[in-house]
């Protein structure tokens, strides 16, 4: 079977495998390729090779005339019906695979939105735009997401998975390789949609272990850098930059504070603490001149006091 493995050919052609059943679906494409490969050049080779043999030679040649071979009719007939049976077959059990989830596996929540993914373990950890798993770990995914569909895609895995608005559907995998993985939304949903990117992140245990731990000390952490965790978990970046004054989707953040803000249809409004609640809690209050209504989701029932006030307090450390 390791004939067909196209990722061990240390070819480019196709992602790393990150998990064995990632070599399931290469094993299968793989046997399809060749399969496809063979047949067309029977095919193909056979009908240049009947032209050229029975080709009228003068201008007298007649068509030959020939008859029909029941047993080659059978037999052109049956092998493609056992091939393709049997790919049906190994098809099935690869799909079963991939769709059975296992018991007692490491549960992660996804919620998918625009445009970015959030991760929330049970012990009440959340990331944004990264996951971090155990090396050899059954691990599901229950996603669904909070505006519009998209799809959780990881290429290494051969997995992917839409996310649906309203609604739970799962998805796991068992990486054996430990190493950082891309995920993609695979689903266009939006202007953004080509940056909705995660990082899935593969640690031995004691890593895995050591990384909950230091992320459930989030909430001993100064208000700044509280707010700093939330702004990376809630993915503002993908919207707004807090590094320097680039225009992205929305408007930046970096040495906003304290400055005036240019509103559409109403006058000048200084950026200060109540701007910035209003603007998490109701984007839609004032837009930034330039800039287009209803993009920004509304965050209030979504955040505490508390993170409110760290998120804020962030924001005016950048400078």
């Amino acid at each position: 079977m390791m004939w067909f493995n196209l990722a061990q050919a240390q070819s480019s052609f196709m992602p790393t495998e990150g998990t064995k059943i990632a070599a399931q679906v290469d094993n299968l494409y793989g046997f399809l390729l060749v399969a496809s490969l063979i047949s067309c050049v029977i095919l193909i080779g056979g009908m240049i090779f009947f032209v050229w043999k029975y080709r009228r030679k003068t201008n007298n040649d007649k068509t030959a005339y020939i008859t029909h071979n029941t047993f080659l009719e059978f037999l052109w007939s049956f092998i493609p019906l056992v091939i393709f049976l049997g790919v049906f077959a190994w098809g099935w059990y690869v799909y079963h695979d991939m769709r059975s989830m296992p018991k007692n596996a490491l549960e992660i929540h996804v919620f998918g939105k625009q445009w970015a993914w959030e991760f929330e373990y049970k012990s009440g950890v959340k990331t944004g735009n990264l996951i971090v798993v155990p090396v050899n770990k059954d691990v599901k995914l229950i996603m669904t997401s909070k505006d519009v569909l998209h799809s959780f895609y990881i290429p290494s895995f051969r997995i992917k998975q839409d996310v649906i608005p309203g609604t739970y559907t799962a998805l796991w995998f068992n990486a054996d390789k430990m190493g950082e993985f891309h995920v993609f939304c695979a689903e266009f949903c939006g202007t953004q949609h080509s940056g909705m990117l995660a990082t899935l992140k593969v640690v031995s245990q004691a890593d895995y272990d050591a990384w909950l731990e230091e992320e459930s000390q989030v909430g001993t952490l100064p208000l700044a850098k509280r707010g700093e965790k939330i702004f990376a978990v809630k993915a503002c970046a993908s919207c707004h930059s807090s590094t320097d004054a680039a225009v992205k989707v929305g408007p930046p953040l970096f040495k906003k504070f304290g400055t005036l803000e240019h509103v559409e249809g109403a006058a000048d409004v200084t950026i200060d603490e109540n701007y910035l609640r209003e603007s998490i809690l109701n984007p839609n209050a004032k837009i930034t001149k330039g800039f287009q209504k209803g993009v920004m989701p509304a965050f209030q029932g979504q955040l505490s006091e508390t993170e409110l006030n760290a998120l804020i307090e962030y924001i005016k450390t950048l400078k």
